[in-house]
């Protein structure tokens, strides 16, 4: 990816290379919209973009926009994500780039082969600009969680002493 010094600030110009054929790059896929919140796991395809309140896992191929308004909490593994606003604390994991504008707030790692910070961002954490490792670029299918298995049997523990209450 090019430097992005000297060109146009617009968030929008960052597209993740996974983009289906026939699915236009700018078309929001979903929306979390103002005075929305959820907590849990969000997996997706396409582009995504939060403006309501979020607490969890953010696992898709595509582009993540996080907007004004937005309060973001938890972890974060996409291709790219754009914060043009709101309040993120997570760990950011992109495949491409992350790109935060003013007048965001993220306190986190970043970890993307390109990171863009705006003048005005308030940025709290560490970021490391290099390709993701193996492990972090499994696709949002590998990287749900495996199925659960029951705990092995323990030993029983010895029954407390009688006659206390």
């Amino acid at each position: 990816m090019e430097p992005l010094s000297g060109q146009d600030d617009s968030p929008q110009r960052v597209e993740a290379s996974g983009a289906q054929a026939g699915h236009r790059p700018t078309e929001i896929n979903a929306l979390l919209g103002r005075g929305t919140r959820f907590e849990g796991k969000l997996y997706f395809e396409g582009r995504v973009r939060l403006d309501g309140d979020f607490q969890g896992e953010i696992r898709g191929d595509d582009v993540l926009v996080i907007g004004d308004g937005a309060h973001v909490a938890g972890d974060i593994l996409v291709g790219a994500c754009i914060v043009t606003g709101g309040e993120v604390s997570a760990s950011i994991r992109a495949r491409t780039a992350i790109e935060l504008y003013a007048p965001s707030k993220v306190t986190g790692a970043l970890h993307a082969p390109a990171i863009f910070i705006d003048r005005g961002v308030q940025f709290d954490g560490t970021c490391k600009m290099a390709p993701l490792d193996e492990a972090d670029t499994r696709t949002s299918k590998e990287a749900a969680p495996p199925p659960s298995t029951p705990a092995p049997p323990t030993p029983a523990s010895p029954a407390p002493p009688a006659g206390r209450e």
